[in-house]
């Protein structure tokens, strides 16, 4: 649990992160801090299961879980304003590269209803960690093998390991996170009023429910 003050223009909201992990919680509480800067949140870290594998090895299985991740986090904590979940994962590119990526994941409960997506940038992974990961081991596994680290994943994980930390982890995060929370601070250009679907739920004009928005 963390908590960012600032002047209190709204009041304390609480926004539940689905990990964990140090490095995910900060790179959250970051991004918050950037785009909201003058609004205090209680952040609140649980455990939430992605419902897919643990090495997810496509960009659809990796976003999927993001979903499911902020979905669970916010069925432990229906009181949050806003669910955050990461998602990393990895696809082959060209029948040759492993590359690496992440997706992010954040629902907003009130005033509307919306879930935003957004996505990290993406890199290549080296030939001996790409062949662990293709023969079943989970990244961070894979990472700890071959550059002689333990737990690496909650720490500066590959981005950091391969970058020598000119990229952190919590910055690679941070980044996407800050383009996934772009629609609540520009609800008028992205979140639709409620209008009726013939069944007077709110729809976002292409038949679903709550409305939703990528970035990529």
């Amino acid at each position: 649990t963390g908590v960012h003050g600032g002047e209190n223009k709204m009041s304390n909201r609480l926004v539940v992160i689905a990990s964990t992990n140090p490095s995910k919680r900060d790179a959250v509480i970051s991004a918050f801090s950037k785009v909201f800067p003058d609004e205090t949140f209680t952040f609140e870290t649980v455990s939430a299961p992605s419902g897919v594998s643990d090495q997810p090895m496509t960009n659809e299985e990796t976003k999927t879980g993001a979903l499911n991740r902020a979905k669970n986090a916010l069925e432990q904590r229906p009181s949050a304003t806003f669910s955050v979940a990461m998602e990393g994962g990895c696809e082959i590119e060209s029948n040759t590269n492993l590359i690496c990526f992440a997706w992010m994941c954040i629902i907003q409960t009130t005033p509307l209803p919306f879930t935003s997506f957004a996505k990290t940038a993406s890199f290549t992974l080296p030939p001996a960690v790409a062949r662990l990961v293709l023969s079943g081991v989970e990244l961070g596994h894979a990472d700890d093998i071959v550059f002689s680290r333990t737990n690496s994943k909650h720490s500066n994980g590959a981005v950091g390991l391969l970058t020598r930390d000119v990229i952190t982890r919590c910055e690679y995060y941070s980044h996407a996170l800050v383009l996934c929370l772009t629609p609540f601070i520009n609800a008028d250009l992205y979140i639709e009023k409620e209008r009726s679907d013939g069944n007077g739920e709110r729809s976002d004009g292409n038949g679903n429910e709550n409305g939703g928005v990528e970035h990529q």
